[in-house]
């Protein structure tokens, strides 16, 4: 297990819960856009967060805290995932898993385990348009279909966002977002904002104007679809 950062505080990232927020090492996907780019084009940390560290801020912590959030990176990538998850679930701690849904049988053994309370996960783009905007041909739009599939019929809270960016998104890729997430309980449409440290520089932000438009198409067919981070 590699954690390459730790946020001792978040309000913002796991809904309803004051939580701690867990940044692992590395990532299959090379989004230009991605905020935490470090974490995907850099070798493995020299000096990575020491894990007996992490417990001992959160026994520390019981009371104050209720949540943590394991993201990254892909956190599904590291293989001891569910071993590290266990003390921290012990210690009476709700897990929010963020993922890029491109491992479904990972994500489905992670989350029939019971020791995932809430996954988010990311929908890049429309589905023809998914391997320009991660970066790589090597992506299975099929894997990440499986993961929708399996997230809106089961029974784990979950949110879908799409971080929308200029040079990537227009009109036509959230109509078809809309049709494939269909029925979705939660759709997040968040807003891009370049951390100084991309893959590829030179990307912009959507307009608000230009958002909201996009939330009204997607609205057709999840109302509760909703903008984040404006």
């Amino acid at each position: 297990m590699i954690l390459a950062g730790m946020q001792n505080l978040t309000l913002l990232d796991f809904p309803g819960r004051t939580a701690c927020t867990l940044f692992t090492y590395g990532c299959n996907f090379r989004c230009p856009f991605c905020h935490n780019a470090p974490l995907v084009t850099q070798k493995a940390p020299d000096a990575p967060v020491d894990i007996e560290t992490v417990y001992a801020y959160l026994q520390k912590r019981r009371g104050l805290l209720d949540g943590v959030c394991i993201t990254g990176g892909e956190p599904l990538l590291q293989p001891d995932l569910a071993e590290f998850i266990r003390p921290i679930r012990e210690m009476g701690y709700a897990i929010k898993l963020d993922t890029n849904g491109s491992m479904p049988q990972r994500l489905i053994t992670m989350c029939e385990s019971g020791l995932i309370d809430m996954v988010a996960m990311d929908i890049k783009n429309a589905p023809a348009l998914y391997a320009a905007t991660v970066g790589t041909e090597q992506v299975s739009v099929e894997a990440v279909n499986e993961s929708v599939r399996y997230l809106m019929n089961g029974s784990i809270p979950y949110e879908f966002r799409t971080t929308v960016v200029r040079e990537y998104h227009n009109e036509e890729s959230f109509a078809v977002i809309g049709g494939w997430l269909k029925g979705a309980k939660a759709y997040y449409l968040q807003q891009f904002t370049d951390s100084g440290a991309l893959i590829q520089s030179g990307l912009h932000a959507c307009t608000p104007s230009q958002m909201r438009r996009f939330l009204e198409i997607v609205q057709t067919n999840i109302p509760h679809a909703a903008l984040r981070g404006m």
